[in-house]
């Protein structure tokens, strides 16, 4: 770690993490899914335009949205796709990817995911899960998952290692495994998805088996000096699941997996406190709410990242909430993390963190319209589960729509409301799913 005179760490101090690499400040673009990808789940000129913006943007780490692994179990239609071999095609599109994304001295990182049971419909009427538990939420359509059988673990745990290789090989500078917010690996974690009972489940440590097998896969895959991150749940926030004391347990396991940087994250679809909000789920009675002191602060995960720093000794970054200098500089100096992760402010201007860094600006732009549909009862705390759904995908598309809009060189449209997001999200979507399907079904 490398402090500037007055020991103070500022958001322009480097890093240097466990491998080797050099991290040029201390902001890190989260990752957001992007859908850009073509009908073949290719990269495409989408990725390139949008990353050329974003490395050109003062951040030191760009993490991509989520890769996926297997075509069958996608976040989205739009994911990027890495399995099988790997045409000259795919590569060169992958190459200018990273040769987009890694100017200017940034670290460009792809995050490594499969969807498990909250794969949409428009995907798979029949997503795969660590067990046969399905995942409800208004306005949303998810099948019922089949459990995985024990060679099909086997199969995902070689993907994961297989698309960190492509990614290397392609000019990425770095992966994330994501191992939260309600995909496979973070659904094996949990106690309320995961009931199997054979050596995947039941026991924490059985829980964990999967991901610290992925990372230890993608380790030897990679060797010593290349980047890998992990994002982890600080907890679900949902009664059964994955708590803060699991993850704690989890994150000392990982002392021992040579990790450059642990991501500490929240929440499921279910429970979406990755992005500021609380229960989403048909089940209300069962969601716990985050510590009062976290919601009272601007970083969600910080306090619960606090607890986790007194276990973890490697690279430590928290993502979610932070919108001041203050805020950012009080964290690194508290010793709750050594990176800052910023999102959905890089929806809307590409070159936030430069003016962080230059303290051109002390916080980053708030757009209260985007954040609810009328007053509070017809908004996030409606008791009507529809509109509660609406308003909290319809959030969620006004950040992607306008990251869609850079990819496509448009400047982003701060005056697009939530409604009309949910909407053209929902017309996006569907479009990119029938586009995914008539080339799956022709290649049968």
């Amino acid at each position: 770690m490398v402090k500037n005179t007055n020991n103070m760490i500022e958001l322009t101090d480097k890093l240097d993490l466990p491998c080797g690499a050099k991290i040029k400040n201390r902001i890190c673009k989260g990752a957001m899914t992007e859908g850009l990808a073509d009908e073949q789940n290719r990269a495409t000129h989408k990725h390139v335009n949008l990353y050329d913006k974003w490395s050109a943007g003062g951040a030191a780490i760009l993490l991509t949205g989520n890769v996926q692994i297997d075509h069958r179990y996608l976040e989205r239609p739009g994911n990027v796709v890495i399995e099988g071999t790997q045409t000259n095609e795919q590569i060169s599109r992958l190459t200018s990817y990273a040769e987009a994304g890694t100017k200017n001295d940034t670290h460009l990182w792809m995050q490594i995911s499969h969807a498990g049971r909250q794969t949409p419909a428009s995907v798979s009427d029949e997503p795969v899960a660590p067990s046969e538990v399905q995942l409800k939420m208004p306005g949303a359509q998810f099948g019922k998952p089949r459990a995985l059988s024990h060679e099909e673990i086997l199969d995902i745990i070689d993907r994961f290692a297989y698309c960190s290789a492509i990614a290397r090989d392609t000019g990425f500078t770095g992966v994330q495994i994501h191992g939260a917010h309600g995909y496979l690996v973070s659904e094996f974690l949990s106690p309320d998805i995961n009931l199997r009972e054979d050596d995947w489940g039941g026991s924490l440590e059985k829980r964990a088996k999967l991901l610290l097998e992925i990372i230890r896969s993608v380790r030897n895959t990679v060797g010593d000096k290349f980047p890998i991150s992990l994002k982890l749940n600080s907890a679900d926030f949902q009664k059964g699941g994955f708590s803060h004391e699991d993850s704690i347990q989890v994150a000392s396991w990982l002392n021992d997996e040579g990790l450059d940087l642990l991501e500490i994250s929240g929440g499921t679809y279910e429970q979406p406190h990755l992005v500021g909000l609380d229960d989403m789920s048909m089940n209300p009675e069962r969601a716990e709410k985050r510590r009062e002191s976290t919601i009272a602060r601007e970083a969600y995960f910080l306090d619960y990242a606090k607890d986790i720093r007194n276990v973890f000794k490697g690279p430590l970054m928290v993502t979610g909430g932070f919108r001041s200098t203050k805020g950012m500089t009080d964290a690194l100096n508290a010793d709750a993390c050594d990176v800052i992760g910023i999102a959905r402010p890089f929806c809307i201007d590409p070159n936030i963190a430069n003016k962080l860094l230059e303290k051109e600006i002390s916080k980053t732009p708030v757009l209260e319209k985007t954040m609810q549909i009328g007053p509070g009862w017809l908004g996030v705390n409606s008791p009507f589960r529809i509109l509660k759904g609406i308003n909290g995908w319809g959030q969620q598309a006004f950040w992607c729509l306008n990251l869609i809009r850079m990819g496509e060189n448009l400047d982003p449209d701060l005056d697009l409301g939530v409604f009309k997001a949910f909407l053209d999200y929902q017309k996006n979507e569907k479009k990119s799913a029938k586009k995914y399907k008539e080339f799956r079904q022709s290649l049968y």
